[in-house]
């Protein structure tokens, strides 16, 4: 019900914006996860946002590059990639759990998911 889109080959250094959308749900009443997978390794929670947006949490490696928003009226979560490295290579996917408004937090688990999206950074 997820879909994810905006992957895309990019030169080291470079920026992408991830757009995660669905036309089953109301994407404001659900927590939302950004994940990677890279080939050969374990799938990584790269980002995740409260249903209120008032709670946004990012792994180490991406901390202070990648931006995590919503945007309501497009029923839309955004990832924004900044700074990307080869290292940040990988199938890109986003995931939804329904979560109350009042919880300021990220969810442990996710019942909804996208089908993935490509980033590939290489010069």
């Amino acid at each position: 019900k997820l879909v994810e889109s905006g992957g895309a080959l990019v030169q080291p250094g470079g920026s992408l914006t991830l757009a995660c959308t669905t036309t089953g749900l109301t994407l404001d009443y659900y927590a939302i996860g950004w994940f990677r997978q890279a080939p050969g390794k374990e799938r990584e929670e790269v980002s995740c946002i409260s249903s209120s947006g008032s709670f946004t949490n990012y792994a180490d490696s991406v901390k202070g590059r990648f931006t995590i928003a919503r945007d309501k009226a497009k029923n839309t979560v955004f990832l924004r990639m900044n700074s990307l490295r080869p290292e940040d290579t990988a199938v890109y996917y986003c995931a939804a759990e329904a979560q109350p408004l009042y919880r300021a937090m990220c969810v442990t688990s996710y019942d909804y998911w996208g089908q993935g999206t490509q980033v590939t950074v290489s010069s």
